[in-house]
């Protein structure tokens, strides 16, 4: 007499399902106007910058090009907003799409279809994490090929020591990384609240929160801790300890809110 064999069903592996996430996520990326109304953004910012008293002229923030990428040195406390009108910007509007692509999720029903059939929570916050950190990379290419192209057009003084622009750009996209999945944890907990995680996300990206730390701690190294702080230190005389401390502070920050978001989304109700 044979024996009636019960199916059995293998639970995907954490890489395939994270491979699945990533798919569905980057495809939704790809295809919807927001990503690339972002990227225009992004190019838009240091063309408008450059423009002002014709790169380099009289009234222009900026002699130099590439201080539209980054600062000289390290600066924690903005003295004029030359200190800030650079790259740094990106990170603003960055908070602005993870608000809006995240806030879809939730919008569309999206989200509780996901979470019918895919329990993890943690690959939810790992996968837009990681799709977002790709969008805001990409909105400093953007915004460093524009600004580049903005200089040509201006006249403004081109000299940069190459390596340390490298660094500078480098650095300020491996932030990408911490800033995203900063953004995806408070648009987690504020998902009901999608007004409140847009400005929210957009005041954290000014840095306000961590020049108001440095005018009462000083300019010290110890700022590094701060995500705002590695992004900034990511100067255009940066070196390879400037690169490999906004690599830590990064993956850091990207570990804490992705343990924090999955445990959010593990104890409440995510529809």
């Amino acid at each position: 007499m044979e024996r009636t064999r019960i199916p059995t069903f293998e639970t995907p592996s954490f890489s395939r399902r994270l491979k699945s996430m990533l798919g569905v996520d980057f495809y939704r990326l790809f295809h919807t106007p927001l990503f690339y109304i972002m990227l225009a953004i992004s190019a838009m910012i240091p063309a408008l910058i450059m423009s002002m008293g014709k790169g380099g002229g009289e009234g222009a923030l900026y002699a130099n090009t590439w201080n539209i990428v980054a600062a000289d040195i390290p600066l924690y406390i903005v003295r004029d907003i030359g200190d800030y009108a650079n790259m740094n910007m990106v990170f603003i509007f960055g908070g602005i799409m993870v608000s809006i692509f995240i806030g879809h999720d939730y919008r569309s029903g999206y989200v509780k279809q996901l979470f019918t059939t895919h329990a993890k929570k943690r690959d939810y916050m790992m996968s837009k994490s990681i799709v977002c950190a790709f969008g805001m990379a990409c909105m400093c290419v953007a915004y460093l090929i524009a600004g580049a192209g903005a200089g040509l057009i201006t006249g403004a003084d081109m000299h940069v020591n190459v390596g340390s622009l490298l660094v500078a750009v480098l650095g300020k996209m491996i932030m990408s990384l911490g800033w995203a999945s900063l953004y995806t944890f408070l648009n987690v907990v504020l998902r009901r609240h999608f007004g409140i995680s847009i400005a929210l996300s957009f005041f954290i990206g000014t840095g306000i929160p961590v020049i108001g730390a440095a005018a009462l701690l000083g300019n010290n190294s110890a700022l590094n801790v701060f995500l705002y702080g590695s992004s900034v230190n990511a100067c255009l005389s940066g070196n390879l300890v400037t690169l490999i401390t906004c690599l830590v502070v990064s993956v850091t920050w990207a570990i804490i809110y992705n343990v924090l978001g999955s445990a959010v989304l593990a104890r409440s109700d995510v529809y």
